[in-house]
């Protein structure tokens, strides 16, 4: 029996099971990871920090899109990667967008379950794995992401999900990414995405970056104290942990 080598450039079989049993294993890894994370109330927004931190993070985003000329959101289409139970679609359609423009896709079933009812009912919304995006090229205006890349430990899978983001994009559109920037010591199911990182995963595009949300140990104690403490000291980005990206696909 003659075996042929593969041609410089091809993947072999041999690497393409591995690189399947990979992210089969880093699939588990993530539905295992966030079937632990049963208690929703830490994120509350009954929570002071948890609403104060929301308060910024909207200010900055809205602040952000209009900078950019996204004043009005009802002409685009958007696509948000790891929706969960819907919290950010919602909040675009406040914004301004209409509904049956959002699409949100997540890995957990349960999730979009749940934001089938929590949802307005004409935004589009699938369980799928956002490596293999079931979409044209081009077909959003705005990408966004919020902590998904931080529960995702395979480097392989996060440059995959990054491809089809700009992929799907359109030539001059945008890829709105909300996530932290450091290692939480307490959950080994996330690892921090620095700025130098997310350059790599989207390469040949614009880059603005912004510091945001203070480190939420030291942010749920100071908001029980006192709301102008909590707010000076995330106004000197000294102790925030997280990073909002506007990334620019080259038209």
């Amino acid at each position: 029996m003659r075996i042929q080598a593969p041609q410089i450039g091809e993947p072999s079989n041999l690497s393409l099971d591995i690189q399947a049993d990979d992210s089969t294993n880093e699939l588990a890894r993530i539905h295992a990871a966030y079937s632990r994370r049963t208690d929703r109330s830490r994120y509350s927004l009954v929570d002071p920090a948890n609403f104060l931190a929301a308060q910024e993070r909207e200010k900055e985003i809205l602040s952000t899109l209009a900078r950019h000329g996204r004043i009005r959101l009802d002409n685009l289409r958007i696509l948000e990667i790891g929706c969960g139970t819907g919290y950010w679609l919602k909040e675009f359609v406040r914004w301004g967008a209409r509904p049956e423009n959002v699409t949100g896709i997540d890995l957990l079933p349960e999730r979009i379950a749940k934001a089938t009812i929590l949802c307005p009912a004409q935004i589009t919304l699938r369980c799928q794995n956002a490596a293999e995006l079931d979409y044209s090229s081009g077909t959003f205006d705005l990408v966004f992401q919020s902590t998904a890349f931080t529960s995702i430990l395979s480097e392989r899978m996060k440059a995959q999900i990054a491809r089809e983001m700009l992929r799907v994009l359109r030539p001059g559109g945008t890829i709105l990414w909300y996530d932290f920037t450091v290692n939480n010591t307490w959950n080994a199911d996330v690892r921090g995405i620095p700025r130098r990182e997310i350059r790599q995963l989207f390469p040949g595009c614009r880059f603005e970056f912004q510091k945001l949300t203070l480190a939420p140990p030291l942010g749920r104690r100071l908001a029980r104290v006192s709301t102008f403490l909590y707010r000076a000291l995330s106004a000197l980005k000294i102790f925030d942990t997280h990073c909002l990206a506007t990334i620019h696909k080259a038209c």
